[in-house]
């Protein structure tokens, strides 16, 4: 992984504010921020499990208008969504034992930069993925959580320029 360009740590005491980042996100991915990027981007989500990665993917997909039932990609490997003709694909690569199982399904045709990407697990392809504008790292907290954000791109720069973390 690159060195990051900026970074921002947004603390998650409960549930309440995993979703209020997910809300922040959602505004910055669809492209709808005041002088903000323009919509999708590639976000990768790290952490041991149960940190909160498919829970944040699940809050930042309703904000962002996906009705309907969420699923895990866990077994299926991907989940699709289509919101006002922006694509949402969200990756779960834990399952992958070999870094070049994620090319050999087809996935790399996916990667579309007018897409949101979301992939957990991502360190299960090794370095095969381009790399993220934005990786969140998701850690225990005592009962909560803990989010460390890193920008690796301009897009990722811009959306941390625009979040706003709450004070502690």
């Amino acid at each position: 992984m690159t060195t990051p360009l900026s970074t921002l740590e947004w603390p998650l005491p409960d549930e309440e504010a995993t979703v209020a980042l997910a809300q922040r996100l959602a505004g910055l991915v669809r492209g709808s921020t005041p002088d903000g990027p323009a919509a999708g981007g590639r976000i990768h989500l790290r952490g041991e499990l149960g940190a909160g990665k498919t829970s944040l993917v699940r809050a930042l997909l309703r904000a962002c208008g996906v009705t309907g039932r969420i699923k895990s990609p866990s077994y299926a490997l991907l989940e699709s969504y289509n919101v006002s003709n922006l694509y949402f694909y969200h990756f779960d690569f834990y399952r992958f034992s070999d870094a070049h199982e994620w090319r050999d399904v087809g996935f790399d045709e996916l990667l579309d930069t007018q897409a949101v990407i979301l992939i957990e697990w991502p360190e299960q392809a090794g370095t095969r993925l381009p790399p993220p504008d934005l990786d969140i790292r998701l850690e225990y907290a005592g009962n909560g959580r803990h989010a460390h954000l890193a920008a690796h791109s301009e897009k990722g720069q811009q959306w941390l320029m625009h979040l706003d973390p709450p004070r502690r």
